[in-house]
């Protein structure tokens, strides 16, 4: 981690927030599930956590230079746009505290992705937490099939491919926008991504027309919730994380996660 003093201290009280924030979002992606499709849920989290922050980006966006704006671009579909999505459909199948624990492995692709096209140095420490990170993700996924490869639930694929977009998103991050704040870095990649959900969410759904369905408002608000605070809010914190710590630091946020999602798992909410 390369950080010191305060910043540190800074770090630590990132992670954590980060943790408890989207540990939570699992069994509210789940309560959401009850009345929107995957493809809803997704497309109506971004596009509240854009309108949130969409004051923040109007005003800044003619600041940040020109050549930076595809990278903000990507930084937005890796780590928001796509894996919103990827998620929602991945629970339609999976329990929440299983999502969060298969969310863990975003460390083994930091370092992957970071060795393979950022030239990262790769300590013997991160090499072992990989192989033991592949196994124990294997050993969960066999397991819950009774170690029968035709009865394994593939759905937890699509989480796997978020942590590879999570950790390029890292990576990216430190390379490319260390300069910029990261409140701007949250709010104009999600500026960037949000016509697609815009446009999904009311030309190419029922969303219109379930709100007069029971629990409409009920699960409305917790998307909304899902948007602003588990997005928007904690992806600010997440990408100043990134910048005053390291990747790989960062990443390891997702060891925490899960424990906040079997949590709420018990406490039945």
């Amino acid at each position: 981690m390369n950080a010191t003093g305060s910043s540190k201290s800074l770090a630590w009280l990132f992670l954590v927030s980060v943790a408890l924030i989207w540990g939570t979002s699992f069994i509210i992606i789940k309560k959401s599930l009850i009345v929107f499709s995957p493809g809803e849920l997704g497309a109506l989290r971004i596009s509240m956590a854009f309108l949130s922050l969409a004051p923040v980006a109007i005003r800044n966006l003619p600041k940040i230079p020109k050549t930076k704006l595809p990278i903000l671009f990507i930084l937005g579909m890796n780590g928001s746009f796509i894996p919103a999505f990827l998620f929602a459909i991945a629970q339609t199948k999976l329990d929440s505290s299983i999502t969060g624990i298969i969310n863990t492995i975003t460390p083994i692709f930091v370092v992957i992705i970071g060795l393979l096209f950022f030239q990262q140095k790769v300590k013997l420490i991160n090499a072992i937490g990989i192989v033991i990170g592949f196994v124990g993700t294997t050993v969960l996924l066999l397991s819950a099939s009774g170690f029968n490869l035709s009865e394994i639930n593939y759905y937890a694929f699509y989480v796997v491919l978020a942590t590879v977009m999570y950790g390029t998103n890292l990576n990216l991050i430190k390379r490319y926008t260390p300069n910029i704040r990261a409140l701007d870095i949250t709010a104009i990649s999600l500026f960037l991504t949000s016509p697609f959900c815009l446009v999904y969410l009311f030309g190419y759904t029922d969303f219109i027309l379930k709100m007069n369905d029971t629990g409409f408002w009920k699960a409305f608000s917790y998307v909304s919730i899902l948007g602003i605070v588990g997005t928007a809010g904690a992806l600010i914190l997440f990408n100043r994380l990134i910048q005053i710590s390291s990747p790989l630091f960062a990443s390891s946020v997702t060891y925490l996660i899960p424990l906040v999602a079997i949590i709420w798992g018990r406490i039945g909410w």
